[in-house]
């Protein structure tokens, strides 16, 4: 379990109402939010809480910072703690922190491949009306999550990062975008070569080589890419500080004019390095983002011009309308109260140009938006793109899906599927089953922890139809009977690799079997005598007319095939019961007339 701030960008982006907003918005799928609370505020609705917290803090004036914490508490891939444990650990971090009186907003959010739960929280106490800022809050959501670690049995993890400051944000830019980042490409191409040098010639020489350059700025030192990319030295690593540089090689010496005679490597903006060649895909990507920049700037350019063209219209209507004013003559005629009117009238159409024209370029720049590499691929692996769901799939160690799984050693192809409720950056496929979800990473199905028996009915039906027959089941003894129990009714072809599992399957089966042989079901193939196709089959006997064939691994239950011609006599006595019924039933409808 890690739990991190989310800094604002900027103290005046420091919205609770968005925030709130954002994190309790369903996005359209039935997958991604799960139970929203909120604590500490009189109202019950979410609208009214935010405005009760915006009130809360309006009344603090002195304070110039942000108002506003933005919390994240994210689980193990596979972790699935049920509403009860989430709502403990929420309240116990906020504790933790200082913000147990504090109003706040949670939402848990389920539609990526790490359960997490975002927490707004308004730093401004609802009484004293102060504000509150946790002191090294890092530390202490470190030691928090330990402590909740070990109380709920959740697996530990890295709660301290080996990387903070720019570092970190570089690195957190590579997961979110899937586009290597300057830092990340120094650190696993040429940091080492940086750190050997032992003059300040080799060291602009080992930069030269790998299209870098080290330039003073300010106080310190950056290190420049051929496309302009910058990064201070000091977030490389501690030891290209310019401090430690100068004690290590003396004064700061600027670079000579030559460049290197050979270049063995440079930095370009491209995809994280992994196990599938993404070069084309990745022209088509930058290819469809210029066409896209280009659109929007002819789609803004022409809302301009009609905003233009609607202000000169406006100017040319006032204009004519003061020409009149003035062409006015006569008693009484008060001027200056009709050039203040047209006045008044032309601001207003300007004001309603203007908010018209800031909404048609909103409209363009939602419509027009450019997109991450990571996103772009989720968005063609949402439309049938197979290579874009395999580069999301290559991107990083896939830890594999966890818990209530369903896997096949058959390999995986494309075909029919429930409807997908969101594809994740890892990759994973969010099936939309019911009220239920199934994931599906490319080896193998997990099934929610509280899926019903339709939903475990429909992955094990894509389980044989993306990987094969012969299935693997792994999760608690009640998940593996409901299983079992789910092929067996549903009439499944499969078999499980777990021969337990394979055995219970065959004695339900067997068992489906006896209870089916004591009331056949008649199917009506053939000429079947209507006594018979309507059940008046009352004795063994009976059967002798009919030919038994079952079960079978896809059908369990008997199946009625032919009639057995040497039963003729029997067919007749039965066929004449069905006539002495059927005239009787007329001859009652006869007298009722």
């Amino acid at each position: 379990m890690i739990a991190k701030q989310v800094p604002m960008r900027s103290i005046g982006k420091s919205d609770f109402s968005s925030l709130a907003s954002y994190i309790t918005d369903a996005q359209s799928k039935d997958h991604r939010l799960g139970h929203v609370s909120i604590t500490n505020c009189d109202s019950g609705s979410l609208a009214a809480a935010i405005e009760e917290v915006l009130a809360t803090q309006h009344l603090n004036t002195r304070a110039k910072s942000d108002k506003t914490y933005h919390l994240i508490v994210s689980f193990r891939a596979g972790e699935n703690p049920d509403a009860e444990i989430l709502k403990a650990i929420e309240e116990k971090i906020c504790q933790g922190l200082g913000y147990g009186e504090h109003q706040r907003i949670s939402a848990v959010h389920t539609d990526t491949d790490n359960l997490h739960i975002h927490i707004a929280i308004n730093k401004i106490h609802p009484t004293r009306n102060t504000i509150h800022e946790p002191y090294y809050s890092h530390r202490a959501l470190s030691d928090l999550c330990e402590t909740l670690e070990a109380e709920y049995g959740l697996e530990p993890d890295n709660h301290m990062p080996h990387q903070r400051g720019a570092a970190a944000r570089a690195a957190d830019m590579e997961r979110h975008s899937g586009i290597e980042s300057l830092v990340g490409w120094i650190k696993r191409e040429c940091l080492g070569e940086i750190k050997s040098a032992g003059t300040w010639e080799e060291l602009h020489d080992v930069l030269q080589q790998n299209g870098l350059e080290m330039r003073r700025r300010g106080n310190g030192l950056v290190v420049v890419a051929d496309d302009g990319t910058t990064v201070k030295a000091s977030t490389l690593a501690r030891e290209l500080s310019k401090p430690a540089l100068e004690k290590r090689l003396g004064s700061f010496v600027e670079p000579a004019g030559q460049k290197a005679k050979t270049v063995k490597r440079s930095y370009k903006k491209a995809p994280v390095r992994s196990r599938i060649n993404t070069t084309e895909l990745y022209a088509k990507y930058k290819s469809e983002q210029q066409k896209l920049t280009a659109s929007r700037a002819d789609a803004l350019a022409q809302a301009k011009r009609r905003k233009d063209r609607a202000v000169e219209t406006a100017k040319a209507a006032n204009k004519l309308r003061r020409a009149t004013i003035k062409a006015l003559r006569g008693k009484g005629v008060n001027k200056k109260l009709l050039y203040m009117q047209a006045s008044a009238s032309l601001k207003g159409n300007l004001d309603s140009i203007h908010k018209d024209y800031a909404k048609d370029r909103e409209r363009l720049y939602n419509g027009f938006q450019r997109r991450t590499w990571a996103d772009w691929l989720k968005e063609q692996a949402g439309k049938g793109n197979g290579e874009a769901l395999a580069t999301l799939r290559a991107r990083g160690a896939a830890q594999g899906l966890q818990g209530n799984t369903l896997a096949s050693k058959g390999r995986a192809k494309p075909g029919n599927a429930p409807v997908i409720d969101n594809i994740t950056k890892k990759g994973t496929v969010i099936y939309r089953v019911g009220k239920n979800a199934v994931r599906d990473d490319g080896d193998r199905l997990q099934v929610s922890r509280d899926a019903t028996r339709e939903t475990v009915l429909a992955a094990l039906r894509l389980a044989v139809e993306r990987y094969g027959k012969h299935i693997s089941v792994n999760g608690p003894p009640e998940f593996k009977a409901l299983v079992v129990r789910s092929a067996v009714d549903g009439k499944l072809a499969v078999t499980f690799a777990d021969p337990a599992l394979e055995k219970r399957r065959e004695a339900l089966l067997q068992d489906n079997f006896s209870v089916s042989a004591k009331r056949p079901i008649v199917a009506k193939v053939g000429k079947i005598p209507p006594p018979i196709a309507h059940g008046y089959l009352r004795t063994l006997s009976d059967l002798g007319v009919m030919k038994i064939e079952g079960p079978t691994a896809i059908s369990p239950q008997p199946i009625v095939t032919r009639m057995i011609s040497d039963s003729e006599p029997l067919k007749s006595r039965l066929q004449a019961k069905w006539n002495a019924r059927k005239e009787q039933s007329q001859r009652r409808k006869g007298r009722g007339r």
